[in-house]
Protein backbone atom coordinates (compact mmCIF):
# COMPACT_ATOMS: atom_id res chain seq x y z
CA UNK A 1 0.00 0.00 0.00
CA UNK A 2 1.48 3.25 -1.35
CA UNK A 3 2.19 6.36 1.05
CA UNK A 4 0.80 4.16 3.87
CA UNK A 5 2.21 5.22 7.60
CA UNK A 6 3.20 3.16 10.09
CA UNK A 7 3.03 4.31 14.01
CA UNK A 8 5.87 2.32 15.40
CA UNK A 9 5.83 1.78 19.53
CA UNK A 10 8.83 1.14 21.29
CA UNK A 11 10.49 2.51 24.54
CA UNK A 12 13.57 1.05 22.73
CA UNK A 13 15.24 3.79 20.83
CA UNK A 14 17.77 1.46 19.14
CA UNK A 15 14.76 -0.51 17.88
CA UNK A 16 12.36 1.96 16.84
CA UNK A 17 15.25 3.53 15.04
CA UNK A 18 15.84 -0.39 13.59
CA UNK A 19 12.16 -0.31 12.09
CA UNK A 20 12.02 2.95 11.20
CA UNK A 21 15.10 2.68 8.85
CA UNK A 22 13.71 -0.59 7.58
CA UNK A 23 10.09 0.30 7.13
CA UNK A 24 11.62 3.86 4.81
CA UNK A 25 13.45 1.06 2.83
CA UNK A 26 10.25 -0.47 1.80
CA UNK A 27 8.72 2.85 1.07
CA UNK A 28 6.74 3.02 3.88
CA UNK A 29 6.37 6.73 6.05
CA UNK A 30 7.07 6.55 9.40
CA UNK A 31 6.04 8.00 12.71
CA UNK A 32 7.14 6.96 16.52
CA UNK A 33 6.03 6.58 19.95
CA UNK A 34 7.97 5.64 23.03
CA UNK A 35 5.26 4.16 25.00
CA UNK A 36 1.87 3.06 24.95
CA UNK A 37 0.14 6.81 26.58
CA UNK A 38 1.48 8.51 23.48
CA UNK A 39 0.52 5.72 20.98
CA UNK A 40 -3.08 5.85 21.95
CA UNK A 41 -2.93 9.87 21.76
CA UNK A 42 -1.65 9.57 18.46
CA UNK A 43 -4.21 7.40 17.03
CA UNK A 44 -7.03 9.77 18.30
CA UNK A 45 -5.22 12.83 16.91
CA UNK A 46 -5.32 11.30 13.74
CA UNK A 47 -5.80 7.56 11.72
CA UNK A 48 -2.90 5.25 10.81
CA UNK A 49 -2.79 2.98 8.65
CA UNK A 50 -0.81 0.47 11.04
CA UNK A 51 0.75 0.09 14.80
CA UNK A 52 3.66 -1.58 15.15
CA UNK A 53 3.98 -2.35 19.13
CA UNK A 54 5.89 -3.82 21.17
CA UNK A 55 4.52 -5.76 24.42
CA UNK A 56 6.82 -4.29 27.36
CA UNK A 57 6.93 -0.57 27.90
CA UNK A 58 7.27 1.33 30.94
CA UNK A 59 4.49 3.30 30.88
CA UNK A 60 1.12 1.01 29.75
CA UNK A 61 1.90 -1.72 27.99
CA UNK A 62 1.57 -3.04 24.71
CA UNK A 63 -2.01 -5.08 25.92
CA UNK A 64 -3.56 -1.47 27.44
CA UNK A 65 -2.46 0.72 24.33
CA UNK A 66 -4.41 -2.13 21.73
CA UNK A 67 -7.46 -1.71 24.19
CA UNK A 68 -7.22 1.67 23.77
CA UNK A 69 -6.46 1.58 20.15
CA UNK A 70 -8.97 -0.82 19.05
CA UNK A 71 -12.09 0.90 21.20
CA UNK A 72 -11.01 3.97 19.50
CA UNK A 73 -10.62 3.04 15.96
CA UNK A 74 -11.51 -1.34 16.07
CA UNK A 75 -10.84 -1.25 11.92
CA UNK A 76 -6.94 -0.10 13.01
CA UNK A 77 -4.20 -3.02 12.17
CA UNK A 78 -2.04 -3.26 15.18
CA UNK A 79 0.76 -5.68 15.10
CA UNK A 80 2.24 -6.76 18.36
CA UNK A 81 5.72 -7.49 19.07
CA UNK A 82 7.28 -9.68 21.71
CA UNK A 83 9.94 -11.26 23.11
CA UNK A 84 8.13 -13.29 25.73
CA UNK A 85 9.17 -17.10 25.57
CA UNK A 86 5.79 -17.89 26.31
CA UNK A 87 2.50 -17.82 24.27
CA UNK A 88 0.39 -15.95 26.58
CA UNK A 89 0.84 -12.94 25.51
CA UNK A 90 0.25 -13.41 22.19
CA UNK A 91 -2.73 -15.08 22.70
CA UNK A 92 -3.95 -12.52 25.37
CA UNK A 93 -3.04 -10.01 22.25
CA UNK A 94 -4.89 -12.06 19.46
CA UNK A 95 -8.23 -11.97 21.91
CA UNK A 96 -7.95 -8.31 22.35
CA UNK A 97 -8.34 -8.00 18.55
CA UNK A 98 -4.47 -7.59 17.39
CA UNK A 99 -4.15 -8.34 13.84
CA UNK A 100 -0.76 -10.55 14.23
CA UNK A 101 1.80 -10.76 16.54
CA UNK A 102 5.53 -10.88 15.94
CA UNK A 103 8.33 -12.28 18.02
CA UNK A 104 11.87 -10.60 18.82
CA UNK A 105 14.12 -10.87 17.04
CA UNK A 106 12.34 -10.33 14.47
CA UNK A 107 12.17 -11.88 10.98
CA UNK A 108 12.35 -9.36 8.58
CA UNK A 109 11.03 -11.00 5.26
CA UNK A 110 7.54 -12.45 8.20
CA UNK A 111 7.26 -8.47 9.00
CA UNK A 112 7.71 -7.41 5.46
CA UNK A 113 4.55 -9.94 4.51
CA UNK A 114 2.74 -9.56 7.69
CA UNK A 115 2.87 -5.89 7.36
CA UNK A 116 1.76 -5.39 4.01
CA UNK A 117 -1.36 -7.85 4.52
CA UNK A 118 -2.43 -5.72 7.19
CA UNK A 119 -2.42 -2.87 5.02
CA UNK A 120 -4.28 -4.82 2.55
CA UNK A 121 -6.81 -4.85 4.47
CA UNK A 122 -6.90 -1.34 5.28
CA UNK A 123 -6.70 -0.78 1.64
CA UNK A 124 -10.15 -2.79 1.63
CA UNK A 125 -11.64 -1.21 3.90
CA UNK A 126 -11.06 2.14 2.62
CA UNK A 127 -12.42 0.84 -1.10
CA UNK A 128 -15.49 -1.04 1.16
CA UNK A 129 -16.36 2.50 2.06
CA UNK A 130 -16.15 4.26 -1.04
CA UNK A 131 -18.27 1.51 -2.63
CA UNK A 132 -21.00 1.54 -0.28
CA UNK A 133 -21.34 5.16 -0.87
CA UNK A 134 -21.54 4.75 -4.39
CA UNK A 135 -24.08 1.80 -4.13
CA UNK A 136 -26.47 4.12 -2.44
CA UNK A 137 -26.15 7.05 -4.36
CA UNK A 138 -25.97 5.08 -8.09
CA UNK A 139 -28.82 2.36 -6.35
CA UNK A 140 -26.87 -0.37 -7.94
CA UNK A 141 -23.48 -2.21 -7.71
CA UNK A 142 -20.57 0.22 -9.89
CA UNK A 143 -19.14 -0.68 -12.75
CA UNK A 144 -21.18 -4.21 -13.30
CA UNK A 145 -25.10 -4.66 -14.64
CA UNK A 146 -27.84 -5.30 -13.25
CA UNK A 147 -27.03 -6.03 -9.48
CA UNK A 148 -23.50 -8.24 -10.73
CA UNK A 149 -20.94 -7.25 -8.49
CA UNK A 150 -17.18 -7.82 -9.07
CA UNK A 151 -14.25 -6.82 -10.30
CA UNK A 152 -11.82 -9.75 -11.27
CA UNK A 153 -10.94 -11.36 -14.01
CA UNK A 154 -14.05 -14.43 -13.99
CA UNK A 155 -16.84 -11.99 -13.56
CA UNK A 156 -15.13 -9.17 -16.03
CA UNK A 157 -15.12 -12.51 -18.17
CA UNK A 158 -18.98 -12.98 -17.00
CA UNK A 159 -20.19 -9.15 -17.80
CA UNK A 160 -18.79 -9.48 -21.35
CA UNK A 161 -20.59 -12.76 -22.14
CA UNK A 162 -23.80 -11.29 -21.30
CA UNK A 163 -23.72 -8.34 -22.92
CA UNK A 164 -22.78 -10.26 -26.38
CA UNK A 165 -25.24 -12.89 -25.46
CA UNK A 166 -28.58 -10.80 -23.95
CA UNK A 167 -29.51 -9.19 -27.53
CA UNK A 168 -29.82 -12.87 -29.37
CA UNK A 169 -32.18 -15.30 -29.46
CA UNK A 170 -30.02 -17.62 -28.72
CA UNK A 171 -31.24 -20.24 -25.84
CA UNK A 172 -28.61 -20.49 -22.86
CA UNK A 173 -27.30 -22.83 -20.54
CA UNK A 174 -26.05 -21.32 -17.37
CA UNK A 175 -23.58 -23.76 -15.21
CA UNK A 176 -22.32 -22.99 -12.20
CA UNK A 177 -22.32 -24.66 -8.53
CA UNK A 178 -25.05 -23.73 -5.79
CA UNK A 179 -24.93 -20.42 -4.44
CA UNK A 180 -23.16 -18.82 -7.28
CA UNK A 181 -26.07 -16.47 -8.72
CA UNK A 182 -27.29 -18.01 -12.11
CA UNK A 183 -30.18 -16.73 -11.37
CA UNK A 184 -28.50 -12.84 -11.11
CA UNK A 185 -27.53 -13.88 -14.29
CA UNK A 186 -30.77 -15.06 -15.86
CA UNK A 187 -32.08 -11.17 -14.90
CA UNK A 188 -29.24 -9.55 -16.25
CA UNK A 189 -29.69 -11.47 -19.57
CA UNK A 190 -33.52 -10.75 -19.93
CA UNK A 191 -32.90 -7.10 -18.75
CA UNK A 192 -30.44 -6.51 -21.29
CA UNK A 193 -32.32 -7.93 -24.24
CA UNK A 194 -34.80 -7.06 -26.50
CA UNK A 195 -37.83 -9.33 -24.55
CA UNK A 196 -37.02 -6.55 -21.19
CA UNK A 197 -40.67 -5.59 -21.38
CA UNK A 198 -42.16 -8.66 -21.58
CA UNK A 199 -42.22 -11.14 -18.12
CA UNK A 200 -39.29 -13.07 -16.94
CA UNK A 201 -41.09 -15.89 -15.71
CA UNK A 202 -39.29 -18.32 -13.18
CA UNK A 203 -39.57 -22.24 -12.77
CA UNK A 204 -37.65 -24.28 -10.51
CA UNK A 205 -37.81 -27.95 -11.41
CA UNK A 206 -36.69 -29.54 -8.38
CA UNK A 207 -39.53 -28.01 -6.76
CA UNK A 208 -42.26 -30.08 -7.87
CA UNK A 209 -43.42 -33.28 -8.17
CA UNK A 210 -43.85 -34.45 -11.97
CA UNK A 211 -47.63 -33.83 -12.12
CA UNK A 212 -47.12 -30.80 -10.69
CA UNK A 213 -44.41 -29.47 -13.15
CA UNK A 214 -45.79 -30.58 -16.35
CA UNK A 215 -49.03 -28.29 -14.98
CA UNK A 216 -46.76 -25.54 -13.79
CA UNK A 217 -44.89 -24.96 -17.37
CA UNK A 218 -47.51 -26.36 -19.58
CA UNK A 219 -50.90 -25.09 -17.93
CA UNK A 220 -53.71 -27.88 -17.57
CA UNK A 221 -57.49 -28.01 -18.19
CA UNK A 222 -60.62 -28.01 -16.03
CA UNK A 223 -61.07 -31.87 -15.10
CA UNK A 224 -57.72 -33.02 -16.21
CA UNK A 225 -56.72 -34.46 -12.81
CA UNK A 226 -58.36 -34.60 -9.43
CA UNK A 227 -57.99 -30.95 -7.93
CA UNK A 228 -58.09 -29.36 -11.68
CA UNK A 229 -61.65 -27.36 -11.05
CA UNK A 230 -60.57 -24.46 -13.72
CA UNK A 231 -58.15 -24.02 -16.54
CA UNK A 232 -55.25 -22.85 -15.80
CA UNK A 233 -52.22 -21.15 -18.39
CA UNK A 234 -48.84 -22.53 -17.48
CA UNK A 235 -45.30 -20.92 -17.55
CA UNK A 236 -44.58 -21.00 -21.01
CA UNK A 237 -47.87 -18.48 -21.79
CA UNK A 238 -47.22 -16.57 -19.41
CA UNK A 239 -43.65 -15.64 -20.55
CA UNK A 240 -45.12 -15.54 -23.93
CA UNK A 241 -42.98 -12.31 -25.19
CA UNK A 242 -40.76 -12.60 -23.05
CA UNK A 243 -38.17 -14.77 -21.38
CA UNK A 244 -38.48 -18.17 -19.35
CA UNK A 245 -35.93 -19.25 -16.71
CA UNK A 246 -36.13 -23.42 -16.26
CA UNK A 247 -33.74 -23.21 -12.81
CA UNK A 248 -32.43 -26.81 -12.16
CA UNK A 249 -33.50 -28.13 -15.17
CA UNK A 250 -31.28 -30.95 -14.51
CA UNK A 251 -33.81 -32.51 -12.20
CA UNK A 252 -36.54 -32.61 -14.35
CA UNK A 253 -38.17 -36.29 -15.21
CA UNK A 254 -37.07 -37.59 -18.36
CA UNK A 255 -40.67 -38.12 -19.45
CA UNK A 256 -41.12 -34.42 -19.30
CA UNK A 257 -37.91 -34.00 -21.04
CA UNK A 258 -39.49 -35.31 -24.40
CA UNK A 259 -42.36 -32.47 -24.24
CA UNK A 260 -39.96 -29.33 -23.44
CA UNK A 261 -37.63 -30.49 -26.01
CA UNK A 262 -40.77 -30.63 -28.64
CA UNK A 263 -41.76 -27.00 -27.12
CA UNK A 264 -38.60 -25.61 -27.57
CA UNK A 265 -37.99 -26.95 -30.98
CA UNK A 266 -41.96 -26.59 -32.66
CA UNK A 267 -42.71 -23.24 -30.44
CA UNK A 268 -45.93 -24.96 -29.69
CA UNK A 269 -47.10 -26.32 -25.85
CA UNK A 270 -50.16 -28.39 -25.03
CA UNK A 271 -52.21 -27.98 -21.85
CA UNK A 272 -52.50 -30.99 -19.93
CA UNK A 273 -56.00 -32.78 -20.66
CA UNK A 274 -55.92 -30.45 -24.37
CA UNK A 275 -55.49 -31.94 -27.18
CA UNK A 276 -55.21 -28.16 -28.63
CA UNK A 277 -51.70 -26.90 -29.70
CA UNK A 278 -50.82 -23.01 -28.64
CA UNK A 279 -48.27 -21.27 -30.48
CA UNK A 280 -45.96 -19.53 -27.88
CA UNK A 281 -42.76 -16.53 -28.60
CA UNK A 282 -40.79 -17.84 -25.25
CA UNK A 283 -36.96 -17.47 -25.07
CA UNK A 284 -35.53 -20.12 -22.81
CA UNK A 285 -32.87 -19.92 -20.21
CA UNK A 286 -31.97 -22.53 -18.29
CA UNK A 287 -29.18 -23.20 -15.50
CA UNK A 288 -28.06 -26.11 -13.66
CA UNK A 289 -25.37 -27.11 -11.26
CA UNK A 290 -24.98 -30.40 -12.87
CA UNK A 291 -22.94 -31.53 -15.51
CA UNK A 292 -25.37 -32.38 -18.20
CA UNK A 293 -23.17 -34.03 -20.74
CA UNK A 294 -22.44 -36.43 -17.68
CA UNK A 295 -26.25 -36.70 -17.05
CA UNK A 296 -26.76 -37.94 -20.58
CA UNK A 297 -24.07 -40.21 -20.89
CA UNK A 298 -25.53 -41.37 -18.06
CA UNK A 299 -29.26 -41.35 -19.20
CA UNK A 300 -30.46 -38.92 -16.57
CA UNK A 301 -30.93 -36.27 -19.18
CA UNK A 302 -31.77 -36.33 -22.97
CA UNK A 303 -28.98 -35.96 -25.14
CA UNK A 304 -30.66 -33.88 -27.91
CA UNK A 305 -32.35 -31.56 -25.03
CA UNK A 306 -28.90 -31.05 -23.89
CA UNK A 307 -27.63 -30.00 -27.73
CA UNK A 308 -30.89 -27.87 -27.90
CA UNK A 309 -30.04 -25.94 -24.38
CA UNK A 310 -26.39 -25.33 -24.90
CA UNK A 311 -26.27 -23.76 -27.62
CA UNK A 312 -24.88 -20.62 -25.64
CA UNK A 313 -23.05 -21.42 -22.80
CA UNK A 314 -22.69 -19.60 -19.76
CA UNK A 315 -20.33 -20.34 -17.11
CA UNK A 316 -20.37 -18.65 -13.44
CA UNK A 317 -17.43 -18.68 -11.55
CA UNK A 318 -17.16 -20.12 -7.92
CA UNK A 319 -16.74 -17.33 -5.16
CA UNK A 320 -13.25 -19.12 -4.25
CA UNK A 321 -12.00 -18.47 -8.22
CA UNK A 322 -12.90 -14.56 -7.69
CA UNK A 323 -11.71 -14.14 -3.68
CA UNK A 324 -10.67 -10.68 -4.98
CA UNK A 325 -14.67 -10.01 -5.26
CA UNK A 326 -14.75 -11.04 -1.12
CA UNK A 327 -14.97 -7.25 0.03
CA UNK A 328 -16.62 -5.39 -2.85
CA UNK A 329 -19.80 -7.97 -1.78
CA UNK A 330 -19.23 -7.77 1.68
CA UNK A 331 -19.39 -4.13 1.54
CA UNK A 332 -23.10 -4.56 -0.38
CA UNK A 333 -24.81 -6.52 1.40
CA UNK A 334 -24.82 -5.22 4.72
CA UNK A 335 -26.82 -2.88 3.76
CA UNK A 336 -29.44 -5.36 2.96
CA UNK A 337 -29.72 -6.17 6.80
CA UNK A 338 -28.77 -2.85 8.90
CA UNK A 339 -31.76 -1.10 8.17
CA UNK A 340 -33.93 -4.57 8.43
CA UNK A 341 -32.30 -4.96 12.15
CA UNK A 342 -31.96 -1.57 13.13
CA UNK A 343 -28.30 -1.23 13.04
CA UNK A 344 -25.53 1.12 12.20
CA UNK A 345 -22.18 -0.75 11.03
CA UNK A 346 -19.14 1.08 9.74
CA UNK A 347 -17.78 -2.47 7.88
CA UNK A 348 -15.31 -5.30 9.24
CA UNK A 349 -12.88 -5.42 11.60
CA UNK A 350 -9.54 -6.80 10.15
CA UNK A 351 -9.75 -9.84 11.54
CA UNK A 352 -12.67 -10.19 10.25
CA UNK A 353 -12.12 -9.23 6.56
CA UNK A 354 -9.12 -11.50 7.23
CA UNK A 355 -11.57 -14.34 7.61
CA UNK A 356 -13.77 -13.75 5.01
CA UNK A 357 -10.81 -13.50 2.58
CA UNK A 358 -9.50 -16.99 3.74
CA UNK A 359 -12.89 -18.55 4.01
CA UNK A 360 -13.04 -21.31 1.09
CA UNK A 361 -16.51 -20.39 0.39
CA UNK A 362 -18.28 -24.08 -0.62
CA UNK A 363 -21.53 -22.78 -0.44
CA UNK A 364 -20.24 -19.53 -2.64
CA UNK A 365 -21.78 -15.93 -2.56
CA UNK A 366 -24.79 -17.09 -1.04
CA UNK A 367 -22.97 -18.19 1.77
CA UNK A 368 -21.49 -15.14 1.91
CA UNK A 369 -24.45 -12.82 1.92
CA UNK A 370 -26.29 -15.50 4.82
CA UNK A 371 -22.50 -14.95 7.26
CA UNK A 372 -22.68 -11.43 6.80
CA UNK A 373 -26.69 -11.29 7.22
CA UNK A 374 -25.57 -13.47 10.60
CA UNK A 375 -23.05 -11.11 11.23
CA UNK A 376 -25.02 -8.15 11.45
CA UNK A 377 -27.51 -9.29 13.64
CA UNK A 378 -25.22 -10.50 16.06
CA UNK A 379 -22.63 -7.33 15.86
CA UNK A 380 -22.72 -4.73 18.97
CA UNK A 381 -20.31 -2.37 18.08
CA UNK A 382 -19.50 -0.06 14.84
CA UNK A 383 -17.94 -3.15 13.56
CA UNK A 384 -17.85 -6.76 12.48
CA UNK A 385 -16.02 -8.63 14.39
CA UNK A 386 -14.60 -11.94 13.60
CA UNK A 387 -16.78 -12.97 16.96
CA UNK A 388 -19.95 -12.71 14.79
CA UNK A 389 -18.82 -15.12 12.00
CA UNK A 390 -19.41 -18.46 11.61
CA UNK A 391 -17.20 -20.25 14.01
CA UNK A 392 -16.30 -22.78 11.37
CA UNK A 393 -14.57 -20.20 9.05
CA UNK A 394 -11.26 -19.88 11.68
CA UNK A 395 -10.51 -23.72 11.43
CA UNK A 396 -8.96 -26.18 9.34
CA UNK A 397 -8.85 -25.45 5.61
CA UNK A 398 -11.24 -22.69 6.09
CA UNK A 399 -8.53 -20.46 7.01
CA UNK A 400 -7.80 -17.97 10.24
CA UNK A 401 -5.64 -14.94 10.85
CA UNK A 402 -2.33 -16.81 11.35
CA UNK A 403 -0.70 -15.88 14.72
CA UNK A 404 2.99 -15.33 15.26
CA UNK A 405 6.24 -16.04 12.89
CA UNK A 406 4.55 -19.36 11.70
CA UNK A 407 1.29 -17.40 10.54
CA UNK A 408 -2.08 -19.07 9.07
CA UNK A 409 -2.22 -23.16 9.63
CA UNK A 410 -2.30 -24.11 13.49
CA UNK A 411 -3.43 -27.78 13.82
CA UNK A 412 -6.58 -28.93 15.25
CA UNK A 413 -8.48 -25.98 16.05
CA UNK A 414 -10.89 -26.30 18.32
CA UNK A 415 -15.11 -26.26 17.35
CA UNK A 416 -15.75 -23.53 19.61
CA UNK A 417 -13.97 -21.00 21.84
CA UNK A 418 -10.41 -19.59 21.07
CA UNK A 419 -8.75 -21.04 18.70
CA UNK A 420 -5.61 -20.68 19.93
CA UNK A 421 -6.56 -22.21 23.83
CA UNK A 422 -5.10 -25.44 23.52
CA UNK A 423 -1.82 -24.21 23.06
CA UNK A 424 -1.87 -21.91 26.04
CA UNK A 425 0.82 -24.04 27.53
CA UNK A 426 3.33 -24.23 24.54
CA UNK A 427 6.15 -22.16 24.27
CA UNK A 428 6.18 -20.18 21.03
CA UNK A 429 9.23 -21.95 19.18
CA UNK A 430 7.02 -25.10 20.09
CA UNK A 431 3.39 -23.52 18.44
CA UNK A 432 5.80 -22.54 15.56
CA UNK A 433 6.82 -26.21 14.97
CA UNK A 434 3.21 -27.43 14.96
CA UNK A 435 1.70 -25.08 13.16
CA UNK A 436 5.33 -25.88 10.32
CA UNK A 437 4.58 -29.49 10.58
CA UNK A 438 0.35 -28.94 9.88
CA UNK A 439 0.84 -26.44 7.73
CA UNK A 440 3.45 -28.66 5.25
CA UNK A 441 0.87 -31.98 5.78
CA UNK A 442 -2.09 -29.89 4.50
CA UNK A 443 -0.17 -28.65 1.61
CA UNK A 444 0.79 -32.51 0.81
CA UNK A 445 4.59 -31.42 1.95
CA UNK A 446 4.78 -28.50 -0.61
CA UNK A 447 7.50 -26.08 0.38
CA UNK A 448 6.53 -23.38 -1.93
CA UNK A 449 2.50 -23.78 -1.00
CA UNK A 450 3.39 -24.24 2.56
CA UNK A 451 5.79 -20.86 2.63
CA UNK A 452 3.21 -19.04 0.87
CA UNK A 453 0.03 -19.87 3.83
CA UNK A 454 2.13 -18.41 6.34
CA UNK A 455 2.93 -15.30 3.82
CA UNK A 456 7.09 -16.09 4.45
CA UNK A 457 9.52 -17.05 1.65
CA UNK A 458 10.75 -20.45 0.72
CA UNK A 459 14.18 -19.67 1.97
CA UNK A 460 12.65 -18.70 5.43
CA UNK A 461 10.78 -21.52 5.48
CA UNK A 462 13.87 -23.67 4.60
CA UNK A 463 15.86 -21.96 7.87
CA UNK A 464 12.81 -22.69 10.11
CA UNK A 465 12.59 -26.23 8.91
CA UNK A 466 16.54 -26.59 9.51
CA UNK A 467 16.05 -25.19 12.86
CA UNK A 468 13.46 -27.65 14.24
CA UNK A 469 15.38 -30.67 12.60
CA UNK A 470 12.45 -31.40 10.10
CA UNK A 471 14.22 -31.70 7.05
Amino acid sequence: MSNATILIVDDDAAHRSMLRTMLRGWGYATEEADDGESAVEKVRQRARDAVLMDVRMARMDGIAALHHILDWNPATPVLIMTAHSSVDTAVEALRTGAYDYLTKPLDFDVLRHTLERALDHTRLASENRELRERLTSQGGAPGAPHGIIGRSAPMHELVEMIATVAPSEATVLITGESGTGKELVARALHTASHRSARPLVTVNCAALTETLLESELFGHERGAFTGADRRREGRFVQADGGTLFLDEIGEMPLTLQAKLLRALQQGEVQRVGSDTPLTVDVRVIAATNRDLREEAAAGRFREDLYYRLNVIAVHVPALRERGGDVPLLAAFFPDRYTEKNRKHLKGFTPQAMDLLLRHDWPGNVRELENAIERAVILATGDYVTERELPLHFGSGGSGASGGGNAGAGAENAPAEGDGLAPYAGLSLEDLERRAIIATLRETGDNKSEAARRPGITRATLHNKLKKYDLE
